[in-house]
This record gives C-alpha cells, sequence and structure tokens, in this order.
C-alpha cells in the first residue's frame, strides 16, 4: 500500500513526487515525505506473435538482475477498456511495478503496449526512466507463428492474424516516432535464446545511457 501515508494514514495518488537523490513522495494532506527508489522500468511490447511470451519466461529463467512479468497475469474483463488507452490496467500495472521496485530490482515488463499509455499514467512520476523495446516480425512469419498456436486461443482467425499483421507493421514504422522512442528488435530469425540475447543487449544499452 504505497500510496498510503505512513505519516497520516491517507490513500492517495496524488502526492508530490520529486525524483532526484533521494526521490520523495510529500503527501498533500500533511506534508510527510516518504522516501522511494525511482528505479528505471523496462516495457517490452510487440504483437501477439512477435515472441514476448517465451521470450519473458526465458530471461526470467537466465537474468535475475531484474523482475520480468507478463502482464496478463493482471488481466480481466473490467480492465477491458480501450477507449481509453486501458487505464486502469496501465496505472494499476505502474503501481505494482513501483511496489515491486522498493526491493532494488527494476521490473522488466512484457506486453502489448503504445508507450502513450503509460506515460500519461499518474504512477509513471514515480519512474527515473521508463524504456521501451517492441518486438517485430516479418508479417507472413508472424501469421504462421499465430496459426501454429492451439485453437482455444482463437489466434489464426482471419480477424486476429490482420488485426495483429497491422499492429505489428504500424509498430515497425513508427518505433521512432512514438514518445519516447522505441527501440526495435527483429525477431522473424531469431531463435528464442537469440530474442532473449538481443532484450538483455538492449537492457545493458539503458543502463549505459
Amino acid at each position: 500500500m504505497f500510496n498510503v501515508c505512513p505519516g497520516c494514514g491517507e490513500y492517495s495518488e496524488g502526492k508530490e513526487v520529486k525524483i532526484g537523490d533521494p526521490s520523495v513522495a510529500v503527501c498533500s494532506e500533511c506534508n510527510f515525505s516518504q522516501l522511494f527508489l525511482a528505479l528505471p522500468l523496462f516495457v517490452v511490447t510487440g504483437a501477439s506473435g512477435s515472441g514476448k511470451t517465451m521470450a519473458a519466461l526465458e530471461l526470467a529463467r537466465v537474468d535475475q538482475r531484474f523482475v520480468v512479468l507478463d502482464q496478463d497475469i493482471l488481466w480481466n474483463d473490467a480492465m477491458s477498456t480501450p477507449g481509453n488507452g486501458f487505464r486502469l490496467f496501465r496505472n494499476t500495472w505502474l503501481r505494482m511495478a513501483k511496489n515491486i521496485h522498493q526491493s532494488g530490482k527494476s521490473v522488466v515488463l512484457f506486453g502489448s503496449v503504445l508507450p502513450e499509455q503509460y506515460e500519461s499514467c499518474p504512477e509513471r512520476r514515480y519512474f527515473r526512466d521508463v524504456h521501451y523495446l517492441t518486438l517485430t516480425c516479418e508479417p507472413v512469419k508472424l501469421e504462421a507463428r499465430l496459426t501454429a498456436r492451439p485453437s482455444w486461443r482463437n489466434s489464426g482467425t482471419p480477424a486476429v492474424l490482420q488485426q495483429m499483421v497491422e499492429f505489428n507493421n504500424w509498430l515497425s514504422k513508427n518505433a521512432a516516432e512514438t514518445t519516447p522512442p522505441m527501440a526495435v528488435l527483429d525477431t522473424s530469425a531469431c531463435s528464442i535464446a537469440e530474442t532473449v540475447d538481443g532484450i538483455r543487449k538492449w537492457l545493458d544499452s539503458c543502463h549505459e545511457n
């Protein structure tokens, strides 16, 4: 319950957040200054079939520097609000990541998203930086991966294939124009191990910068 003030016990998302050394969140009710760790958050996005899920499972196994999570573990029908960019879902994940960061490890969050959907959330203020990487894939390869999935996932229907190919193509063309821009990793010819290696190199480059 990081949003509950230790000073007065009030709950608020409207604290004044000051990123610095140290970082503090100031209660609007009693002015209590709560110290917190403002670690960077790493977001890996991409269309279905681009390799996110398998890469997340393998990255969690081989790299314990981070807490690796898939956004789908918190998904439910109440979160399905495309009209506002899934704002409750996005803000809930940022709140989760903010609390996990207090243990001293950054979160690498996998799931389809656009940077603007996180950047506009109240909880975004608690992160020193948010870095974005999109996985992309050649359309023919993407379709092959989706149609090879079990039937219960309904990934191979014409509507889903069209939607995912269009989203994948949009990400490929516009990654450099989002705010902030997204790095791109083409997984068309990559094994899972090669995809994870590319993600780890991206994570290292973010730390260097």
